[in-house]
C-alpha cells in the first residue's frame, strides 16, 4: 500500500497560493488553519501530517505568508483534536540541544499515544546563522557530521527513558536530504526519506541507494520509505487542473520568486531579465554548492536538461522550490502516483497541495478514493501508531556496537 502524508505548508507549496481566490491569505497565522486539514486527512487515512519549518525570521515574508507557529507546539493542538494520524514535525540539527530536542519530542510522542515522527534537517543559509548570532552558516559536511551524531544522541535519549515510554517505542526518524552527505545520513540513522526528484529513474536509483547504504550500516533495508515530494494541482477536467496552473503561475509574485531561486543557487539574479538563460559559468557542481543542495541538484538538472529561460524557470518551479508538480484530474493525477509507484522509484509520496484547504480538500475527496478503487490506498487504519501506519518496526539504536554476551562461570 502507499503511504501518502500532506504537507501543511501555510497557504500552500505555490508562491501565489495566498492570492488563489476565496483563499486567506493569513490563515497559517491560526491553528484551526492546522487543525482543520488535520482532520480532514484523518478522515482521508493519510499517514500523517507534516510540518517544514526553519529556526528563522524569513525576510520572504515580505512576499508570502510564513509558517509562524512552532511546529511541536502545532502538532501538540493536533494530537488533542484527532486519534490516529501521525504527527511529523521538522526541527533543526543545527540550532538545538539534542538532550532538551530528546525530552521534548519524546513526550509529545508519549502524550500523542505514539503517533510523532521527528523530521532532522540541518538548516541551511546565512538567514538562519544570523538569527543565532553567526556570522555565516556551518560547512555542508559539518553540518551533517553534527546531525548524525545529533540524532544518534536523539535516539539513544528515548531508548534509554524508563519512565512515559510512547506505545511505539520511540518517534520515527524522519530524513531530508538529497546530497551525498545527505543520502549517507539517511541510509545511518533514516527511516522515513523525504525526497526532492523530477525523474522517475532518478528516483528510483536513489530509492536503491539508500536502501543498499542501510544495508551497509546493518540495517534491515525494507523498512526504508521513501516519499517524495509531490505538488498537486486537481481539477475536474484537464482543462481545468491547467487553467487553475495558469492562475497560479500569474499570481506568483515576482520578487519572492526570484529571491528564492537566487537563494537555492547562490547567486544573485540581479539585472537578468525574463528572456534569458542562467549562465551556465554561474552554476557550480552540486557537491561544491553551499545552502541546500538537495534543492541546487534539482534546479540545476533542469537548467541542463531544458536550457530554460529565467521566466520559464520560474514558472516550472512557481515558487515551489523544485518538487515535482502535476496538473491533471483525479484520475490523472492517480495514473502518475501509480507509475512512480509500481516503478519502485516511490513507497508513497510527501503531498504539497497548491493552495490550502482548497487543494487539499480536492486531494482527499478526489485523487484519495481513487487510489483506493486501485486497490493502492487503505480504507481504514490497521494501527494506532505511526510505526502502524508506515509498517514499519523498531530499529536498533543507531550508532550502538553489540556487545558480546557474558556467559558466567
Amino acid at each position: 500500500m502507499l503511504h501518502i502524508n500532506v504537507n501543511i505548508l501555510n497557504a500552500g507549496v505555490f508562491g501565489g497560493s495566498w492570492r488563489f481566490p476565496n483563499t486567506d491569505g493569513t490563515a497559517s497565522y491560526t491553528i484551526e488553519h492546522y487543525t482543520s486539514i488535520a482532520k480532514k486527512a484523518e478522515e482521508a487515512k493519510l499517514d500523517a501530517v507534516f510540518l517544514a519549518d526553519g529556526p528563522l525570521l524569513d525576510p520572504s515574508v515580505r512576499h508570502r505568508p510564513g509558517n509562524n507557529l512552532e511546529p511541536t507546539t502545532v502538532l501538540a493542538r493536533i494530537a488533542a483534536q484527532t486519534e490516529r494520524i501521525g504527527l511529523i514535525a521538522t526541527l533543526s540539527s543545527s540550532y538545538n540541544d539534542p538532550v532538551e530536542l530528546a525530552r521534548r519530542l519524546g513526550d509529545l510522542d508519549y502524550v500523542s499515544g505514539g503517533r510523532f515522527g521527528w523530521n532532522v534537517v540541518t538548516t541551511a543559509g546565512p538567514v538562519a546563522a544570523r538569527n543565532f548570532g553567526r556570522s555565516g552558516e556551518p560547512e555542508h559536511a559539518l553540518r551533517y557530521r553534527r546531525a548524525a551524531e545529533f540524532t544518534e544522541q536523539v535516539v539513544a535519549g528515548w531508548a534509554g527513558r524508563t519512565e512515559l515510554v510512547s506505545p511505539q517505542g520511540r518517534p520515527v526518524v524522519v530524513q531530508a536530504g538529497g546530497s551525498s552527505d545527505g543520502r549517507r545520513l539517511a541510509s545511518r540513522v533514516g527511516e522515513v526519506i523525504f525526497s526532492a526528484d523530477q525523474d522517475l529513474d532518478h528516483a528510483r536509483a536513489f530509492r536503491a541507494e539508500i536502501r543498499a547504504g542501510a544495508a551497509a550500516f546493518g540495517r534491515r533495508p525494507e523498512e526504508i520509505v521513501v516519499l517524495p515530494g509531490l505538488s498537486t494541482v486537481v481539477g475536474s477536467t484537464e482543462a481545468e487542473a491547467k487553467a487553475r496552473r495558469e492562475l497560479l503561475d500569474e499570481i506568483l509574485p515576482d520578487a519572492y520568486a526570484r529571491g528564492r531561486l537566487a537563494a537555492q543557487l547562490g547567486i544573485s539574479l540581479d539585472g537578468l531579465s525574463d528572456d534569458e538563460p542562467i549562465p551556465a559559468e554561474l552554476l557550480v557542481d552540486p557537491d561544491e554548492a553551499g545552502g541546500s543542495q538537495t534543492f541546487y541538484r534539482v534546479v540545476k538538472a533542469i537548467i541542463d536538461a531544458e536550457r530554460p529561460t529565467l521566466g520559464q524557470l520560474l514558472k516550472k518551479l512557481s515558487g515551489g522550490g523544485g518538487h515535482r508538480i502535476v496538473v491533471g484530474t483525479p484520475e490523472q493525477i492517480a495514473d502518475d502516483i501509480e507509475r512512480w509507484f509500481r516503478a519502485g522509484a516511490a513507497d508513497g509520496f510527501n503531498v504539497m497541495p497548491d493552495v490550502l484547504p482548497s487543494g487539499f480538500a480536492d486531494f482527499a475527496d478526489q485523487v484519495v478514493p481513487e487510489l483506493r478503487r486501485r486497490g493502492l490506498f487503505r480504507t481504514e487504519y490497521d494501527g494506532t501508531t505511526l510505526r502502524d501506519h508506515l509498517g514499519l518496526g523498531l530499529p536498533a539504536v543507531p550508532g550502538r556496537v553489540p556487545q558480546p554476551e557474558v556467559i558466567s562461570s
